[in-house]
């Protein structure tokens, strides 16, 4: 039996199939070595002083941006309807509506690419732009309208076998009803708008759905309670030909506001794999360049569930300014150029605690105690430069750097008590 396998491979048949395989392989190896070469460095041809960036918002994130920018050479110029906004501060502005199309022109004829801090940019006028002025725009319009709609977003995710909470579409009273009778309870949310529990209505009784309903005040959904452990968050980088996540953050809601955001998670790594694992795959399912951040939930039974994407720097990545070796907002400037991106890395357990306004009604802004936070080693403050406070309105955050010795539980105290010593006077 061997002289006879030996004669066979030596047959001129046996000879051209292992040729052809041997041809096959090195073919599958230069194509994997090509694609691992795409992933890690995109070709492209950068140069400073570089691009100008247009931005449909000019709030915190814009300025943000804006400050990322700069030190890349790379000019910000931002759309926004409020005169002197947060980000007019650090980048020129336009002051105009987001679905004004003469504003939206004068921004791509100032811009070399375009992109969004906020979902109430028009994704149909982005689109026209691009087509018109041959303008490239990050992330693709695409994944706006997708994300924009939270009822369109579900049922993407879900088509996409993402584990999602289970959801109804609502219309009316009656489908809330109808909701409630096969949850139990839920959470209505209007389908587009609804922003820091802004269009959030938690529903646990069928005779409040008319009261409801008006609460939304428009199109909405239902989503099942989640029994969540703890709520977390990912933030993503799409790149030319690389996709890249941030360390899982860990996120503390109040009154649906975020209040902190912890890194590391205090969950276990098993938890931490799958909720990066989801949230690469969420990644792969929105077209475009840019961060996205993705919100979780971590069941009881430590289960990971998407509960919200947004198609830009989110809230939770505010850590990475001080956290990170590049932070989320250098990471969006350079996905949406097609520069290569950043290191990802964590440089050391970090908290973030958002500043609101704790007013009773609105006044002009005016933050005091902040003695203590300045003293402080390790800690950064971030103003985001808004002349009016309202109640629980976001007017910047604290940022605590910590040590691999220092337990994320007493550097979690530590950023709250510097934050909590804040006060408008």
């Amino acid at each position: 039996m061997t002289t006879l396998v030996g004669e066979q491979l030596r047959s001129p048949l046996a000879e051209s199939l292992v040729k052809i395989l041997t041809n096959v392989f090195i073919w599958a190896s230069n194509v994997a070595t090509f694609m691992h070469r795409r992933t890690e460095s995109p070709t492209v041809t950068v140069t400073v002083p570089g691009p100008t960036l247009g931005v449909v918002g000019g709030g915190q994130l814009g300025r943000m941006l804006a400050e990322a920018a700069a030190p890349l050479g790379v000019d910000i110029v931002v759309l926004d309807p409020t005169p002197d906004c947060p980000a007019s501060a650090v980048a020129d502005q336009i002051v105009g509506d987001f679905t004004d199309p003469a504003a939206m022109a004068e921004l791509a004829a100032r811009s070399d690419a375009l992109t969004f801090e906020i979902e109430l940019a028009d994704p149909d006028l982005l689109d026209e732009l691009a087509a018109e002025e041959g303008i490239e725009v990050h992330p693709s319009p695409d994944a706006l309208r997708t994300i924009e709609d939270k009822l369109v977003q579900k049922r993407t995710f879900g088509e996409a076998d993402i584990p999602i909470p289970p959801f109804h579409r609502v219309d009316d009273a009656a489908d809330l009803r109808a909701a409630l009778d096969e949850f139990g309870s839920v959470m209505l949310k209007a389908r587009t708008g609804g922003y820091d529990g802004r269009g959030n209505v938690p529903v646990t009784d069928p005779e409040d759905a008319e009261d409801a309903i008006d609460a939304v005040g428009g199109p909405a959904m239902a989503e099942a309670f989640v029994d969540f452990e703890r709520e977390l968050s990912v933030i993503g980088v799409r790149g030319d030909g690389q996709i890249r996540t941030f360390p899982v953050g860990e996120n503390v809601h109040e009154e649906e506001i975020l209040r902190e955001t912890i890194v590391p998670a205090r969950t276990t790594d098993e938890v931490t794999e799958e909720a990066d694992r989801v949230a690469r795959e969420v990644l792969s399912h929105l077209p475009g360049r840019g961060v996205f951040g993705i919100e979780l939930f971590e069941t009881a039974a430590g289960d990971v569930l998407v509960n919200e994407v947004a198609p830009r720097p989110h809230n939770s990545g505010h850590w990475t300014i001080e956290g990170a070796v590049c932070s989320q907002f250098e990471q969006h400037v350079r996905a949406v150029l097609g520069w290569p991106l950043g290191s990802t890395d964590r440089r050391a357990p970090t908290v973030s605690a958002n500043i609101l306004g704790t007013v009773d009604e609105s006044q002009p802004a005016r933050l005091a105690g902040l003695e203590a936070p300045l003293s402080e080693s390790g800690v950064s403050l971030h103003w985001y430069g808004k002349d009016e406070v309202r109640p629980l309105r976001k007017m910047g955050h604290l940022t605590a750097i910590g040590t691999d010795d220092e337990a994320v539980e007493e550097l979690l105290d530590r950023a709250r008590t510097l934050r909590d010593g804040l006060y408008f006077d």
